[in-house]
């Protein structure tokens, strides 16, 4: 392999890890590749709405190859993004930084103090994210503050922090933030399609700061290849990996000295379960474990006042912080975009599904009109919040790898995952009194008590040693030189807001610790 090196590093996946990584190695002159299962897109290549699912959901069984994945386990569904620019193509652009507990709880705990040393990583990914607070507030999130009014926690309302260039609604302009190095930009329009895929171009997806500059400094990037296998040899790895949007595949490799795995939890665990039983052995039998979600819940809340506009503004604009541990995001789709609407029933509770059924139909029997103008409102994502509920409090599930090869689902600390969380339901009924409206939710919940997450973290937990953790506080692989895990699952306690800017800001910090290319 010594002969045949063909570059430095390979970074598998192109989200906030592998993005990060790529221009923090290019910058230190090292010859990298970048690997993504998923497209390129650019802004006319998005749906413009979510009934366009050939665009928006990744299904290559049915040839759709959108943005948006969805996988579905015994204990959780997990929404993920795919394509070119990894999660930040369809996630809702916040970018808030955890509170205190999450940097001195989990397995990473004891390893540095955290809170300290990731400072200024946090501030340089929100500086290279443009990250800038939402200048308006629309009717969902003017409900949200009306909410806190009424909870007697109005300080604890506020708009979000999001990776939007607002300048001029509509205008293109030079680019604002690497002067003059990065693409044009336009000003958002507030249209809400910010998780479709944002057609506009003000959305800051890493295809325009991370990826854009790496690529000036030489970064190639592989789009629509699948990785499969990573062997280590005399001096390296040799990476093989097959086409992923192709009906006839075709199979490749490259020898690489070192390799990141950036494929996301999903993508970068089950490669890993994968090839520690075959050519990756040593790595450690933590692999898999402290798999977290944010603890959360998703309420759509559909008013009967068709005269309300709920689409309006950004994915995510305001954020009410209900206690210490607890967090509460309203989150809209544009106009048109009502696939969900099929998706949902009426949000019930009980001990088991029997019991939710029976409510399900009590629901629809005693309020049959309501539920009848809900299902057929002319624009359900014009009528609809969604309330995003997270928490920072504890559970833990493990992924493994069943006979067949597929990835499961075990409780491995705690209780499961639950799709009632009772301080998301008051929350839920006192914000569907202030709109009029009636709550629903995503079918699998009432029926199966199955949450929903977008926000899937761990796997590759930090620690001391092989015994207590995958990676150590650089993000280095126990048991192989020139390994990191740099995504999702390096993430080591639960952050319970959106994970996005600590993936980044971890990320910045595990590549500033690699030396510059002598």
């Amino acid at each position: 392999m010594e002969d045949t090196l063909q570059y430095d590093y390979v970074i598998i996946g192109s989200g906030f890890g592998g993005s990060v990584s790529a221009l923090r190695l290019a910058e230190k002159g090292y010859k990298v590749l970048v690997i993504e299962k998923g497209k390129w897109y650019k802004p006319d290549d998005f749906p413009k709405s979510n009934w366009n699912l050939r665009k928006w959901l990744w299904m290559p069984f049915l040839r759709w190859f959108g943005i948006m994945k969805m996988s579905f386990f015994k204990h959780i569904v997990v929404i993920s993004g795919t394509g070119v620019g990894g999660g930040s193509l369809v996630y809702a652009n916040t970018l808030p930084v955890p509170k205190r507990d999450f940097f001195t709880s989990g397995s990473w705990r004891n390893l540095e103090d955290w809170e300290k040393v990731l400072k200024p990583y946090y501030e340089k990914a929100l500086q290279m994210l443009g990250a800038e607070k939402n200048p308006k507030l629309f009717e969902g999130d003017l409900a949200l503050k009306t909410l806190s009014e009424e909870l007697n926690i109005t300080e604890s309302f506020e708009p979000t922090n999001v990776a939007v260039y607002f300048g001029k609604p509509g205008i293109k302009a030079e680019d604002p933030y690497f002067k003059g190095k990065g693409p044009y930009r336009t000003g958002c329009t507030f249209c809400g399609a910010c998780m479709t895929g944002c057609r506009v171009g003000a959305k800051n997806t890493l295809d325009k700061n991370y990826l854009y500059l790496a690529q000036q400094l030489g970064v190639e990037i592989l789009a629509e290849q699948e990785v499969y296998d990573v062997k280590p040899g005399k001096n390296g790895y040799r990476i093989k990996f097959k086409t992923s949007t192709k009906f006839f595949k075709r199979y490749d490799f490259i020898d690489t000295k070192g390799v990141v795995f950036s494929g996301g939890v999903l993508g970068t665990i089950k490669l890993l379960l994968k090839l520690k039983r075959t050519s990756l052995p040593k790595i450690s039998d933590r692999l898999g474990h402290d798999i977290r979600t944010n603890n959360e819940s998703l309420i759509s809340v559909t008013t009967k006042d068709i005269s309300k506009d709920l689409s309006k503004g950004v994915a995510i604009g305001s954020i009410l912080h209900t206690d210490k541990d607890s967090h509460l995001e309203i989150v809209r789709y544009a106009k048109g975009s009502g696939f969900w609407r099929l998706s949902h029933l009426p949000l019930v509770h009980g001990k088991n599904v029997v019991v939710r059924l029976f409510k399900i139909l009590k629901k629809l029997v005693l309020s049959p009109i309501t539920y009848i103008k809900i299902y057929t409102v002319k624009d359900w994502s014009k009528s609809t919040a969604i309330l995003l509920f997270m928490q920072s409090i504890d559970t833990k599930l493990r992924f493994r790898l069943n006979a067949l090869g597929l990835m499961n689902t075990k409780v491995s600390e705690g209780i499961k995952p639950s799709a009632f969380i009772s301080r998301s339901l008051v929350l839920a009924k006192s914000y569907v009194k202030i709109l009029g409206g009636k709550e629903t939710v995503f079918g699998l919940e009432p029926l199966a008590g199955i949450p929903s997450t977008a926000h899937i973290l761990g796997g590759a937990p930090m620690g001391a040693n092989a015994q207590e953790g995958v990676i150590d506080s650089h993000n280095k692989v126990f048991g192989y030189d020139n390994m990191y895990i740099c995504d999702g699952s390096m993430i080591s306690a639960n952050p319970g807001v959106n994970p996005s800017l600590s993936i980044t800001a971890i990320t910045e910090h595990a590549m500033s610790k690699i030396p510059v290319k002598n």
